[in-house]
């Protein structure tokens, strides 16, 4: 029998994108190592500045390119589908209706009134859209999804996530460093750091400073904010459908498959089927997916761009940051 026409295709294209995706997995293994020497800093945070690094000290990355290309793409879609299964639903719901909807609440205001910000301050439309997704819902995972529907420049993805990734280190420091004059007892701060804090490791390491109870608080909020990716993620693709059809024949998907694979995952976890076993094997999984899939985003900025635009980012980051930590603050005096 002889070989099927396309197996040489394939291999071809296999072997294009095999330096790329070798290159993501060596800067995933530097990101997992610092963050065993520093746990609240976020190996995805060191895959992307990696990725910004090796694109900007002279190398020549052109072999490369294939492969970051896929693993920004491909592998960020995979990764956000695994992501869903953190989630599970009936934790949600025990969190309560007021609870539920200070954090509705905190979503809706921090990503509209930080897109309200951008424009006043002059940002660019794709760079305030991501800080928006990022600030509101879950850092770099938020960003890099609602980057999927938005095909948004690199410089904008990467801006975004530096100004996360850096308002929600200060968070660890200052936050815990406020419970006490602000009169918050333990789960009140936890609650707080859950529905303020960006990434899920930033809150992690800022709820663990008051203890097991405000940690415990803190996840489950956190987590919550993170269902609401998808409605987010979607409602943008729907939108960008509504105007793609006025702007252009090449519209977006009604609901994009990696989101209807992140809800399914949701669905998945809770039914409570999965061992502990299967969900920490998932979590490792989504960690090098989502690494490797923001070096290769990382890889196509140009530090130029960033300087241009990073002043008013900066400034719509420190502005975006009060506001979502004033607005938690206020909806936990209000529920408890």
């Amino acid at each position: 029998m002889s070989p099927s026409p396309t197996s040489p295709s394939r291999r071809s294209a296999f072997l294009a994108v095999l330096p790329g995706l070798l290159a993501c997995a060596a800067a995933l293994g530097v990101g997992l190592l610092v963050a065993l020497w520093a746990p609240s800093i976020s190996p995805l945070t060191v895959c992307v500045l990696a990725g910004v690094t090796v694109a900007n000290c002279g190398l020549d990355i052109g072999r490369l390119r294939p492969g970051l290309q896929f693993a920004a793409k491909r592998l960020l879609r995979l990764g956000i589908v695994v992501l869903g299964l953190r989630l599970a639903v009936p934790d949600v719901l025990r969190l309560g209706l007021p609870t539920l909807a200070v954090i509705v609440g905190c979503v809706a205001l921090t990503f509209f009134g930080t897109q309200a910000l951008g424009r006043l301050l002059g940002v660019n439309p794709g760079t305030r859209l991501l800080m928006a997704t990022g600030f509101s819902i879950c850092g770099a995972s938020a960003i890099a999804a609602m980057d999927g529907v938005t095909d948004n420049d690199e410089a904008d993805v990467v801006t975004s996530i530096t100004m996360v990734t850096l308002f929600g280190s200060l968070a660890i420091v200052v936050l815990p460093l406020l419970q006490r004059p602000l009169g918050l007892n333990d789960h009140q701060f936890g609650m707080w750091a859950g529905a303020s804090v960006h990434d899920v490791a930033q809150t992690v390491a800022t709820a663990s400073v008051a203890g097991a109870a405000a940690l415990s608080t803190a996840v489950i909020v956190k987590l919550t904010r993170v269902v609401l990716l998808a409605p987010m993620v979607a409602a943008m693709s729907l939108y960008r459908r509504r105007i793609g059809a006025h702007v252009s024949d090449k519209r977006p998907p009604l609901l994009p498959l990696f989101v209807a694979g992140f809800i399914a995952m949701v669905a998945l976890r809770s039914t409570g089927w999965l061992p502990a076993s299967v969900l920490n094997v998932a979590q490792h999984v989504e960690t090098v997916l989502l690494g490797m899939a923001l070096f290769g985003l990382g890889a196509g900025v140009r530090i130029g761009t960033l300087i241009r635009t990073g002043g008013r980012a900066l400034l719509l980051g420190l502005t975006s940051w009060v506001l979502i930590a004033a607005v938690a603050y206020g909806g936990v005096l209000l529920v408890t």
